[in-house]
């Protein structure tokens, strides 16, 4: 197939002054450099298109892709990562991971949470904060955990982000308003062991292919897998795979978690144990990072003996489907870039 690939490139954005959290979630070189020769390695040939305006001026001039290899994460608004794939799908083109609801839904965490309790997941209560006031007026029981309604890579979560007081609370939710200009998602702090589950395939086909647990080093902010974590990964989180009745429990919360939200060819769920040592879902990534060593589905997958280029080709396969079934049948060029030169 003639793949194209669609990304947030992080060195492009911090060259236009964006800070280094701001970017988190954009792509290095690396990682592009790794899915394009993985994709080569397939058999496929490829073409690099860039962010939303790139494909916007692709389209527009009549470009035309077997499938497009999604990874941009957006800038800004909780509809970010819906951008691409709601563009993709005005012109009938299939394109890997998840839909444009999908991508909203599961990014704004307080949303996503009010469905996965309406399908009996479980997760936490939680309240949604959007001022001081609303912080004032959460009624669970201390200690609480703050962050971001909608943001990746644990932006906004650090060694802090666990609370005592209503003080800490209030000042915490404001802080989070202001550093991130959106509401503080406010839940339980649940003290047990954290793992994070992967995912690979679309609905009924779905299946849980392994966990791993996150283990905090010496040296790491604590409490919690933080930003600063994640980005020193390397050195301050060891990853372990885990077995056993609890790895079994945590697939199967991750699974109906990933079917009932609606995840597609691959992804991450993110659990914790609470005090009761019960697995509660923290949130579902339907986009998941992949750079080959940096990224926990690829770090998860190499763990379990998949290949990189195994994982690339199960995506690929899984995204394929689509296209065949008629889901991401292509517009003509012409008829494409004519329709819209009649709205415009």
């Amino acid at each position: 197939m003639r793949i194209g690939l669609t990304y947030d490139l992080r060195s492009a954005y911090l060259a236009a002054g964006f800070g280094d959290e701001e970017t988190a979630e954009f792509d290095r070189e690396s990682t592009i450099d790794a899915i394009e020769s993985a994709l080569h390695e397939l058999g496929h040939q490829t073409e690099r298109i860039g962010h939303l305006p790139d494909l916007m001026a692709r389209l527009i001039g009549g470009g035309s892709w077997d499938l497009v290899f999604n990874t941009a994460e957006g800038l800004r608004g909780f509809g970010r990562e819906s951008e691409v794939p709601a563009l993709l799908d005005a012109f009938g083109i299939a394109y890997t991971f998840s839909d444009p609801l999908v991508s909203a839904l599961t990014l704004h965490k307080g949303m996503a949470k009010h469905v996965l309790r309406d399908l009996g997941v479980p997760t936490t209560e939680f309240r949604v904060v959007a001022s001081d006031a609303e912080a004032r007026a959460v009624d669970l029981p201390f200690p609480l955990f703050v962050k971001p309604v909608a943001e990746g890579t644990a932006k906004g979560i650090d060694g802090r982000s666990r609370v005592e007081t209503m003080q800490e609370l209030v000042a915490r939710c404001r802080l989070v308003r202001e550093q991130h200009a959106q509401p503080a998602l406010v839940e339980p702090f649940l003290p047990g062991r954290e793992f994070t589950t992967a995912i690979t395939g679309t609905g009924a086909r779905a299946r849980a292919v392994g966990t791993l647990e996150v283990l905090l080093r010496e040296g790491a902010e604590s409490h919690c897998y933080s930003y600063v974590n994640k980005e020193q990964c390397e050195e301050l989180c060891e990853y372990r795979l885990t077995g056993g009745p609890l790895a079994e429990e945590c697939e199967r919360v991750a699974l109906q978690a990933w079917r009932g939200l609606g995840g597609r060819d691959a992804g991450r769920v993110d659990l914790r144990l609470d005090a009761s040592g019960r697995v509660q879902v923290l949130e579902l990534n339907p986009l998941p990072g992949l750079h080959p060593e940096h990224s926990d589905l690829p770090i998860l997958c190499t763990a379990i003996g998949l290949p990189y280029v195994g994982l690339i080709g199960a995506i690929v396969a899984s995204a394929a489907e689509r296209r065949v079934s008629g889901e991401g049948a292509r517009l003509r060029p012409p008829s494409a870039r004519a329709a819209l030169q009649a709205v415009g």
